[in-house]
């Protein structure tokens, strides 16, 4: 097992270009199962979870291949439809597999996938809406069969209890190529589900309202290869942006995607941090220290607050002045991160879905474990403010969603190497 050992106490410093979208490279991938032809993407960025995703289109009989930031998928000889257990436990979002290849094969087999500990992630939503786009679906011991009778989706107005990204994902990649119209009523307006909607566009599909809280699909016959830009990486961004803040210093986030960024941006500038953004560039500098958010963050689905964000400002916000108050609305077992915060001397309570973190003068070095995807980068944002060394373990969490996370410090002067 690796682990980073970071030396806090160091002022951040440079420009970086933010990295690839791991939330839309993941079910672009996905959707590129729907083309009968070649699909290059760029800036799609290097982390175990696009790996993961690799390994599984090949395992189908696609043909996938990641070179530097280039994505190259071929699903023209596509041959599978079930992903073994072992694919499937390598990364939480896999479940996004199952839509698309439901919507090119006419049937598919997966398990509960795998990931980040954060709680249970129901499919009952994914599955009640695809039942009502003609799919048979049965359980048998963990194993899910779903099966098109007539080998071939069908349009179906359907409306979600909850904007789940995840499910919008899933019934739009079973819809693309159905027989008629479907219409998605409370769908996720997230950003990374319109760049998967761009994509799928770019390739021949017709999909309007993405963005709003009702998308339509009208089904084609097929979709055509194309080449596609991934959109950059937002949580990526929140996350350095936030490094500077606790640490102190100056960035500038170069390739930013600023108004996806806002809902983060609009609440960190009440630190106290100056920040601007103008031509896909955003400048932070933080002189004084920090001061508490006074409103409550409540976490929501976009254009609230991200839950992907919350821990990265947590982290931030342990050494601000005065109280901070969290209320996490979208996944239990999110403030997981909150015990090795603690352990480095932050002052923080849980209270079911609130967290009250009491901003202390100082943070003190540790040995932690990374819980979680964001709960590890949050130790990192915690580690550079502190004194003294702090070494995080099962960094295997970390991989998977920020590219050479540790180059990309070092580069802003902070101190950190893997071992």
């Amino acid at each position: 097992m690796q682990n980073f050992v970071i030396t806090g106490g160091k002022r951040l410093s440079g420009e970086i270009e933010l990295q690839g979208c791991k939330n839309s490279t993941l079910p672009i991938m996905a959707a590129a199962i729907l083309v009968n032809g070649k699909c290059s993407l760029e800036s799609c960025p290097n982390l175990t979870d696009v790996y993961s995703a690799a390994r599984i289109l090949n395992h189908l009989g696609c043909k996938c291949s990641i070179v530097g930031n280039r994505g190259e998928i071929d699903a023209s000889a596509i041959t599978g439809s079930e992903i073994p257990e072992r694919l499937m436990r390598e990364m939480r979002s896999s479940i996004m597999f199952m839509g698309a290849i439901l919507g090119r094969m006419g049937e598919c087999t997966f398990s509960i996938p795998g990931g980040c500990e954060l709680g249970p992630r129901p499919i009952d939503m994914h599955l009640a809406a695809l039942a009502k786009m003609g799919a048979e679906i049965q359980d048998t011991g963990g194993r899910i069969c779903c099966r098109m009778p007539k080998g071939r989706s069908h349009g179906a107005r359907l409306s979600l209890s909850f904007p789940s990204v995840g499910a919008t994902e899933n019934i739009i990649l079973c819809a693309v190529l159905a027989e008629g119209e479907t219409v998605i009523n409370n769908a996720a307006r997230e950003p990374e589900i319109c760049d998967m909607c761009r994509f799928l566009r770019s390739c021949g599909a017709k999909i309007k309202g993405d963005g709003e809280s009702c998308i339509m699909v009208e089904g084609v016959e097929k979709l055509h290869g194309c080449e596609y830009r991934i959109m950059p990486d937002r949580i990526a961004g929140a996350t350095y942006l936030s490094m500077t803040a606790a640490a102190g210093g100056e960035l500038i986030l170069k390739n930013a995607c600023i108004a996806e960024m806002e809902p983060f941006v609009s609440i960190l500038e009440q630190t106290g941090c100056f920040i601007c953004a103008a031509d896909n560039r955003i400048y932070l500098r933080r002189g004084g220290r920090l001061k508490a958010v006074k409103n409550r963050i409540r976490t929501m689905p976009h254009p609230g607050f991200p839950t992907d964000a919350q821990a990265v400002l947590m982290a931030a916000l342990a050494t601000a002045e005065g109280t901070s108050v969290f209320e996490e609305n979208i996944f239990d077992c999110r403030y997981r991160h909150t015990d090795a915060l603690i352990k480095m001397g932050a002052d923080i309570q849980v209270m079911g879905k609130a967290a009250v973190i009491r901003g202390v003068r100082r943070l003190h070095g540790a040995d932690i474990e990374a819980t979680d995807l964001r709960g590890g980068a949050a130790m990192a944002v915690a580690a550079l403010a502190a004194e003294g060394t702090t070494r995080i373990g099962s960094i295997s969490h970390i991989d998977r969603g920020y590219e050479k996370f540790e180059d990309v410090i070092t580069s802003l002067g902070g101190s950190i190497r893997r071992e």
